[in-house]
């Protein structure tokens, strides 16, 4: 298709109804240049429809229902076989491109507003630039930086359990030096403090452990250096003693439910 004026190349504007020439700028509405563009009515009415979706929508449907559209578009177009119908796949081609991008923003809005903020950021990170995608980007750091702060405590106490215990059994039942057993107790501090301090999952796997531990290993201390027994009598009850109580009270509870 070539210009009525200058002879230059046409672009055409599907979603609009309208062509232009390159070179002298002349429009045109495409109904009076192709004659049954009225059977593309309903195509373009769905891609329009899409496009609407993607731009205004943040509904958890809003993707899938775009790429409904999208794709019953190009199921019509394969029905024609032409050269506009092929533009107008091109067309849908581009906007599932864009149905991705709306599903991944939606999804990190969604817990956005959950204020589960590091699975939203995880989200939005994918879609930079998308809408508003980078400013609660930005807000999920300052949340997230705020949490830790408040969690920081509680971190100092759990990235202590762990590598006390480890010291305590390699003083105790390996023979190693009190001074190498400080060092690593202070390294493995220093190192599960800042596992605890980025989040995530390891931080949670840590803290489990650490509540799980902390008493027996309390126990532990009390008895090898408040009573002065024996490591392997001292280990034992601290293990046993909790592993007991537990099971009392889980058949206690299950009589009371009886």
């Amino acid at each position: 298709m070539k210009c009525k004026v200058c002879g230059g190349d046409i672009k055409n504007y599907y979603l609009t109804g309208t062509c232009s020439c390159l070179n002298c700028g002349n429009r045109w509405s495409l109904a009076d240049i192709i004659p049954d563009y009225a059977k593309y009515s309903k195509i373009i009415s769905n891609i329009n429809k899409a496009n609407d979706i993607i731009q205004t929508e943040t509904k958890p449907t809003s993707a899938n229902e775009a790429k409904l559209m999208f794709k019953t578009a190009i199921m019509d177009c394969n029905r024609f076989n032409d050269h506009v119908s092929a533009d107008l796949i091109g067309i849908c081609e581009e906007g599932l491109k864009q149905v991705d991008l709306l599903a991944k923003y939606v999804k990190g809005k969604n817990l956005y507003d959950k204020m589960s903020y590091s699975s939203a950021m995880h989200e939005l990170i994918k879609v930079p630039g998308y809408r508003d995608a980078d400013a609660m980007v930005a807000i999920c750091k300052e949340e997230l930086e705020k949490e830790r702060k408040k969690q920081l405590p509680w971190a100092v106490v759990f990235s202590l359990i762990i590598p006390a215990g480890v010291s305590l059994a390699l003083k105790d039942f390996a023979g190693w030096p009190v001074a190498v057993c400080i060092i690593l107790f202070l390294a493995g501090s220093a190192g599960l403090g800042y596992v605890l301090y980025r989040g995530g999952i390891p931080s949670i796997i840590i803290k489990v452990i650490s509540f799980l531990g902390g008493g027996p290993l309390i126990l532990y201390c009390v008895l090898a250096y408040g009573f002065h027994l024996s490591p392997g009598l001292s280990l034992t009850v601290a293990i046993g003693a909790p592993v007991a109580l537990f099971i009392l009270f889980a058949v206690m509870t299950e009589k009371k439910s009886k």
